[in-house]
């Protein structure tokens, strides 16, 4: 158990991290660091340097993979923790524009791609810590754990912002260096599964370059059926947040709505994971992408109804279909790879989903709403979920396999 709630607080420290630059970047960054270019154009500017972690976190999931894949998940997942914790805390103490000048998005934007960096290693590494010592019939359940660390984030996030915005936008971010040392004298000590050993005679090549030569198919498969998960999320959470606000709504509403989504959130993340271990891991989140399908093009009409009543439900349902893809990811991914390069092949599979489905739609998505109007954007999410169905369906579906071994298990 202590393996597991490890991995489940590193993740939700990383992504805590990740979600206060989403949060802020919606409410406060085109004012502080962005004032020249107006509301509009500020905001596009603000969720361009938040989109720019996203170019870091394939480079991220490589370079800490590698140290996961050669010395073993522990000191990988300790330097992606106080990697994020020293960026974030450094965009709490970086002055505005109005003090650097130009500098100062210049400065953040680095720090950004930072905290890309460590959150892009953090992921692989923590389900593997989660799962690779549990039996294979509940692996699915074991890697619940880390894919809780994402609401918990965003619930604490949105409460952190809730009570301190009044405050000081700083506090937040500052408030991630309590959180690593925690982070850190949990993960501190844990038992983790040995590196294999190379064979005699053999020379041990880069996990990457292992992963590319062996597994180039469940890469790029593996990442792209990400697409819509990650398209979902990252509208839900960041674009959402500043899409609510201008609709109307007060930012303390928006937050709330925000802190209690991510209860129904993670409370889905677990069930589908759990059910993965039943029906297989592909099942929950084909089911998904077809749910994703029916909902975009509703998702904005829905919103514009007005009211936080329609805003919950719009919030509500897009992270529930994102989370029922979610659950079963932690497992599903890191089966597709050998163990040799698991870590390195699950995160660059994990991490390239986020480029695509994670960085470009709340990019595309102001400039599509302006021109078209929120429908436009339902129909770039409900593209995204189509992208994802036909990868999965390329994919293997490991359920079979599952039963057999927890059949075997059970006997």
């Amino acid at each position: 158990m202590r393996v597991k709630v490890a991995s489940c607080v590193g993740t939700t420290i990383e992504f805590y991290d990740f979600f206060l630059y989403g949060t802020a970047a919606a409410l406060v960054f085109p004012q502080v660091f962005f004032p020249a270019l107006g509301g509009a154009a500020g905001t596009v500017a603000s969720f361009a340097t938040y989109a720019v972690a996203f170019v870091a976190r394939p480079l991220g999931s490589v370079v800490f993979g590698h140290v996961g894949d050669r010395f073993g998940a522990r000191p990988a997942l300790i330097a992606t923790l106080l990697t994020m914790g020293i960026a974030t805390a450094a965009i709490g103490a970086l002055p505005g524009a109005a003090v650097l000048g130009v500098a100062a998005p210049i400065i953040l934007v680095l720090l950004r791609l930072v905290q890309g960096l460590a959150v892009g290693g953090e992921w692989a590494g923590a389900v593997l810590l989660a799962t690779e010592s549990a039996p294979p019939g509940s692996r699915g359940w074991a890697a619940v754990f880390p894919q809780l660390g994402p609401p918990l984030a965003f619930g604490l996030a949105n409460l952190t912002f809730l009570g301190l915005l009044e405050v000081s936008w700083r506090l937040p971010f500052l408030l991630s260096l309590v959180l690593v040392a925690v982070g850190l004298c949990v993960r501190h000590g844990i038992a983790v599964p040995p590196v294999p050993p190379v064979p005699s005679g053999e020379r041990r090549r880069s996990p990457l370059r292992e992963v590319l030569a062996r597994q180039p198919r469940e890469v790029i498969l593996g990442g792209l059926a990400q697409t819509m998960p990650f398209a979902f999320f990252f509208t839900g959470t960041a674009y959402l947040t500043g899409y609510g606000t201008r609709a109307g709504l007060d930012r303390s509403v928006v937050l709330g709505i925000g802190a209690a989504a991510a209860v129904l959130f993670g409370a889905v993340v677990a069930l589908a994971g759990a059910w993965s271990d039943r029906a297989g891991r592909r099942r929950p989140i084909i089911v998904a992408c077809v749910l994703a399908v029916l909902w975009a093009p509703a998702l904005f009409p829905v919103i514009d109804l007005g009211g936080p009543v329609a805003f919950a439900a719009g919030l509500g349902v897009t992270l529930s279909i994102f989370a029922l893809a979610y659950g079963p990811v932690g497992s599903y991914l890191p089966e597709l790879f050998r163990r040799g390069h698991r870590c390195t092949g699950a995160g660059v599979a994990y991490n390239l989903g986020s480029v695509v489905g994670g960085a470009i739609p709340p990019l595309v998505a102001p400039a599509l709403a302006a021109a078209h109007g929120g429908v436009a954007v339902g129909g770039m999410l409900a593209l995204t979920a189509l992208i994802s169905l036909a990868c999965l369906l390329a994919l293997p579906s490991y359920a079979p396999a599952i039963r057999s071994a927890a059949r075997s298990a059970i006997a």
